[in-house]
């Protein structure tokens, strides 16, 4: 979630890699340039870092000059249930020291916008295509509501090796193995500043609930942590063997923080609003 967020994700990634002896990195980086969309410099920066994928959600095209930048380079997603004819791809099998992993990022329809095609039609395809090369597949769910990605879930148990959440920024607590050997987390959570309201100062957004009028939604300054989840698969089957949630602090924070940034936001987002 903004600055604050991927400058502590890439602090601390080198060491969080060592400590958990994780092979592969996937981060959602849909806010991570102003709170809205991703651009090339922070995609390339994320990579260096040691993320192997980074997908992405709703506010992928918020940013101008991703959408040229995304043709270039496969290891930046969009959602995989755009129409035909959109820029970049929703998926990726990238070789490792282990085998083969494939990422698929999918994004849900209620309550979203722009509302894409159907995401159980257009993943149960990529599923089955992805098989032919990978049985260790992890799947972004990019939802609003926790009865769709619990659906998507139960619809790809025994399919993929992972099927984790994204988009509302707090973290769940339901980690599960399901019964066909997925992994399951409705929510990942946010890498952003804790003391805000979904990575943004509070009270422009407290403000806009009480008053109705519009405002700009600084992205919030202080204290950072870092949460996601930590999934250890039998690359052999892709069945997952065990699953934990992440919630480590960011960086040292200096003596004196600096002035939040101003994001202007011509129509907020859903979940700022």
């Amino acid at each position: 979630m903004g600055e604050p967020g991927r400058n502590a994700v890439i602090a601390r990634l080198p060491e969080l890699k060592e400590q958990h002896a994780v092979d592969f990195v996937v981060v959602n980086g849909e806010n991570a340039a102003g709170g809205r969309g991703i651009t090339g410099k922070i995609t390339i920066d994320l990579l260096r870092a040691g993320v192997a994928v980074v997908t992405t959600g709703d506010h992928v095209w918020d940013q101008k000059d991703i959408l040229t930048f995304i043709e270039t380079e496969p290891r930046l997603l969009r959602p995989l249930n755009y129409p035909p004819g959109a820029p970049g791809n929703g998926s990726i099998v990238l070789e490792t020291a282990k085998g083969k992993v494939g990422v698929i990022n999918v994004q849900c329809r209620t309550f979203m916008q722009p509302i894409l095609d159907n995401p159980f039609h257009a993943i149960e395809a990529a599923v089955a295509g992805m098989r032919q090369e990978t049985p260790n597949i992890l799947v972004d769910c990019h939802g609003e509501t926790t009865s769709e990605k619990i659906a998507m879930g139960r619809f790809l148990d025994g399919k993929v090796s992972a099927v984790l959440g994204t988009h509302t920024h707090v973290q769940t607590a339901d980690e599960q193995i399901l019964s066909g050997g997925t992994a399951f987390l409705c929510d990942a959570g946010m890498c952003g500043p804790v003391n805000s309201i979904l990575g943004r100062a509070a009270e422009p957004i407290m403000n806009r609930f009480v008053s109705n009028l519009p405002s700009a939604f600084p992205v919030a300054a202080g204290e950072v942590r870092l949460r996601g989840a930590i999934v250890e698969i039998d690359e052999k089957t892709g069945r997952a063997l065990r699953i934990v949630r992440l919630d480590e602090p960011g960086p040292a924070q200096p003596s004196a923080e600096p002035e939040p940034k101003i994001d202007i936001e011509q129509s907020p987002s859903p979940e700022q609003t």
